[in-house]
């Protein structure tokens, strides 16, 4: 057994709990869950609480109830809480990078970069939360002054995923909080330890209690209450696209609702690219987070007079990627977050080998350093058309579909040949190329000679078509907006 291994059976399992009213408690059925390490699944992480119903209304009743108190706090003050929250981050960035990786699986840097975007989220909305306020109107009555008020909706829910566990909550908490909303905040079960730790911090900041609800559990147990509930007049959830249409269907006509789903995201390889650039952005783009994120590269269209080349190129890189523990700097992809995960990956690998022509990887690791973990080698297919299911279906894992065009508008019209919209890309050195692709393509968020991936804190994020709900933008000033209502005042004078 070795040393890694050792150490993960005999590390004592810390137990951590629900805040619901300002208070760390245990689920009330007394029920537990274990979130382990996908890198060794003999190492537990934490227990967490298996939280009932029950559980979840007691949370959103003690948001209800600490609303008005938080609402009519200054809105000086409720930023100095964000940007403690976001200090408190900072100070401890290495253990909880280690602990992100320990419980998700991404590289120790990546984790160390998201832990710290988390901390810059809270401090921009610290700022652009004191000067998101209403508007005043011109009209011809000298003796009337017309304005609007911004006022916080009530109580926010924040329903997260495993793939970026604290910046994806910190985008959503952080401008529902600065406004004035309360929160109950409900993350994936597949990696809960560190948006624990995001509540820990706003905890350390000194919320007021009732404030910041954290709850873990099943979303059948604790979801219907967390969601349907009238109570609760804004959701934020990201997601798949079907349990998103499910929540979005179920929530009151009153409850406001921000949907980020699925993607199918394309990179467009057109024939005056920088090869290896382009496969860069191929690999960075798809396989970085070992394939699991919403705007990863999944397609990847190419022209058909570069296609050789940049096909032995990308097969070439692909083949020669290091493949470990993320706790190692030396590898480059991590295992996937979970078995659930793993047995999708490798159901689509069998799919696509009846369908196209498998150029490498596909299999599940095994050996030392493997066979406790979630590992695949990344996968690339050539000969994909559009009508195949791993060109049409999100796989979320370190799977590239290589798709021929034979020009411009028929990559582009391949690009949006797809039920989503959330990312795309092209990698061109023409400036009509890109100009046209940004005009044309159908997506939420279009990068050019850029990874699908990745989004700054103080610009909008949001898809289109089945990625999003399209209603409410996150990120940016614009993530402000979902969380207030509008009063139009008219006063005499």
């Amino acid at each position: 057994m070795s040393l890694a291994g050792a150490q993960a059976q005999t590390r004592e399992v810390e137990e951590f709990r629900n805040l619901i009213g300002g208070e760390w408690t245990r689920s009330s059925p007394g029920r537990s869950f274990d979130d382990v390490n996908p890198a060794d699944t003999r190492d537990i992480v934490g227990r967490f609480q298996a939280s009932s119903a029950a559980d979840a209304r007691a949370a959103v009743e003690a948001a209800a109830a600490a609303f008005e108190g938080w609402k009519k706090t200054p809105v000086t003050k409720r930023a100095k809480v964000l940007q403690a929250a976001a200090d408190y981050l900072e100070s401890g960035v290495d253990s909880f990078a280690k602990e992100l990786t320990r419980e998700e699986g991404k590289s120790v840097a990546l984790a160390r970069d998201e832990v710290l975007r988390s901390a810059q989220t809270l401090r921009f909305y610290a700022v652009e939360g004191q000067s998101y306020t209403g508007e005043t109107f011109p009209n011809d009555d000298p003796e009337q002054l017309v304005y609007t008020l911004r006022e916080p909706l009530g109580v926010a829910t924040a329903i997260t995923p495993w793939n970026f566990p604290i910046s994806i909550p910190a985008r959503k908490i952080a401008p529902a909080l600065v406004m004035g909303n309360t929160v109950v905040f409900k993350p994936s079960s597949d990696a809960p330890l560190i948006g624990l730790r995001l509540a820990e911090a706003f905890v350390k900041a000194g919320i007021p209690k009732g404030v910041l609800n954290f709850i873990t559990g099943s979303p059948a147990e604790v979801g219907p209450a967390i969601t349907e509930s009238p109570e609760v007049r804004a959701i934020s959830f990201t997601g798949s696209t079907a349990a998103g249409e499910r929540i979005h269907r179920a929530a009151p006509l009153t409850t406001r609702t921000q949907m980020e789903l699925g993607g199918k995201n394309p990179l467009i390889v057109m024939e005056d690219a920088d090869l290896d650039k382009a496969v860069d952005l191929a690999v960075k783009g798809g396989l970085s987070l070992s394939g699991q994120a919403c705007t990863g590269t999944s397609r990847v269209i190419v022209l058909n007079s570069i296609r050789k080349p940049f096909t032995d190129k990308l097969v070439a890189r692909v083949r020669a990627m290091k493949i470990g523990s993320g706790l190692d700097p030396a590898n480059e992809i991590g295992p996937l977050a979970t078995a659930r995960q793993l047995e999708t990956v490798l159901s689509y690998v069998a799919i696509g080998r009846k369908e196209a022509q498998l150029l490498c990887g596909g299999e599940r690791l095994s050996g030392a350093g493997y066979d406790h973990g979630y590992y695949v080698a990344p996968a690339v297919f050539d000969g994909v058309t559009q009508q195949m299911r791993i060109a049409r279906e999100e796989i979320f894992g370190p799977v590239l579909a290589l798709i021929e065009a034979s020009s411009f508008e028929d990559a582009i019209a391949k690009a949006n040949d797809t039920e989503y919209g959330l990312s795309a890309a092209i990698a061109t050195r023409s400036s009509r190329y890109a100009h046209r692709f940004a005009q044309e393509i159908q997506s939420g968020t279009v990068k050019i000679n850029r990874t699908t991936t990745g989004n700054l804190v103080n610009a909008p994020f949001g898809g289109l078509k089945r990625s999003s709900t399209s209603t409410f933008r996150e990120s940016g000033r614009g993530g402000l907006e979902f969380y207030t209502q509008i009063k139009t005042v008219y006063q005499g004078l």
